[in-house]
């Protein structure tokens, strides 16, 4: 029971932490590098731009996000985790408590790094942005914005997350130019959003996938036992023994097989080499290995 509660506290706690970790980098770094970005963030930032800086960009992320579900709810369904809800408010008052904390007397927000350069404020915004959107998607939530706009095309077509994100964030960044003078953003803010963008997409790839990257070797050899047993004591690693049939020789044969961390790939390769320097090898990238050795299946 008392497991039970300290897991769904942690949960909440690490997604807390991601959403204030999400609006520091939009409030502590791409606001002050006068860039913009895709998403609701990005919408609520145009949005701010253009009321000449007079809305709270929190508040517009809860507006923006809460018409969403609202329309959401009647095309697809009320079956919002409050996860994602849950998100939405905390990621809403954390930005609207650090614009106000960030925002000097003269009106503009402070730079904390001082780093005096729109492209690395840029790219530390995607990178702070990218880090707490993996947290929060590692523990169930979501930030909602594209997510909910998603949903609601795929209810009546079959088009990929990737490609509405891409879209979506296009038309937002390019809207930017649309903009008055006076909100001082120019060509160069709506370059430097789309390297946010590339950033907080690679960010966010490599916190979620990149520790459970692997590599899937197949090796066809003359001899599969010394080769299978090679691996085993001097790799240290698993193999597995597959049927084979060479369609052009009708012959059929054995491939070991071998699935081990990416940073271990050379050192198997090394060992089949020592084994049979004239085996044929295939190495393939693979994600989400699962089982003894790898990710736990209670993780997912």
């Amino acid at each position: 029971m008392f497991d039970k509660i300290f897991s769904v506290l942690r949960e909440y706690l690490l997604m807390t932490v991601g959403m204030c970790c999400y609006a520091f980098g939009w409030i502590g770094c791409i606001l002050p590098a006068r860039c913009t970005g895709g998403g609701a963030s990005g919408l609520s930032l145009l949005i701010y731009y253009f009321s000449g800086e007079t809305i709270s960009i929190g508040t517009m992320v809860l507006i923006i996000n809460a018409v969403l579900l609202l329309i959401a709810g009647f095309i697809v369904g009320w079956k919002f985790g409050i996860k994602t809800i849950y998100c939405v408010l905390v990621l809403s008052l954390a930005m609207s408590t650090m614009q106000e904390l960030f925002t000097m007397p003269d009106g503009t927000v402070r730079d904390i790094f001082n780093l005096d350069n729109r492209l690395l404020s840029a790219m530390l915004g995607g990178i702070f942005s990218g880090i707490g959107v993996a947290v929060c998607f590692a523990q169930g939530g979501s930030t909602g914005g594209i997510d909910i706009v998603a949903m609601m095309i795929n209810k009546y077509r079959s088009v990929s997350y990737g490609k509405i994100v891409r879209f979506s964030d296009f038309t937002i960044i390019a809207a930017s130019l649309l903009l008055p003078a006076e909100a001082n953003i120019g060509i160069d803010g709506v370059i430097y959003g789309f390297v946010m963008t590339v950033v907080f997409s690679y960010t966010v790839d490599m916190l979620m996938t990149g520790n459970q990257q692997s590599n899937q070797i197949l090796i066809v050899c003359k001899d599969y036992a010394a080769m299978a047993d090679a691996i085993n004591n001097n790799a240290q690693r698993g193999a597995t023994v597959l049927d084979a049939t060479g369609w052009y020789s009708k012959r059929k044969s054995k491939i070991v097989m071998v699935v081990c961390r990416k940073r271990d790939t050379s050192m198997v390769l090394k060992v089949v080499k020592s084994v049979d320097p004239d085996a044929f090898i295939t190495v393939g990238s693979v994600m989400g290995v699962y089982g003894k050795g790898f990710e736990a299946l209670s993780k997912i």
